[in-house]
């Protein structure tokens, strides 16, 4: 089965590019901080400050395919596709 490529135009491409380049950031001060034999505490507080980072991504870009791409799929009468698809992400999101 051939799987077929989807892509879109991002709304909030830069602000989305931003965030990610902060998180880029923070992961690279993680593994200094463990190279540099930093407290695990201290470590576990960046990793959760990272997850906490891409889960804001993760909403982001969820809420701008809800808004554009599902609704427009919708709109389209193709909504039980969109609407199947989305639900799949919000499974692998939530486990």
């Amino acid at each position: 089965m051939e799987e077929t490529i989807k892509s879109t135009v991002q709304p909030n491409k830069q602000q989305l590019l931003n965030r990610l380049k902060r998180i880029e950031g923070q992961v690279r001060g993680v593994h200094q901080m463990v190279e540099n034999d930093r407290y695990c505490v201290d470590i576990l507080h960046q990793v959760s400050a990272i997850q906490s980072a891409m889960n804001k991504v993760s909403l982001a870009l969820l809420e701008d395919h809800t808004h554009h791409c599902v609704s427009k799929a919708i709109k389209e009468n193709k909504g039980e596709e969109a609407i199947n698809e989305l639900m799949d992400v919000m499974k692998t999101m939530t486990k």
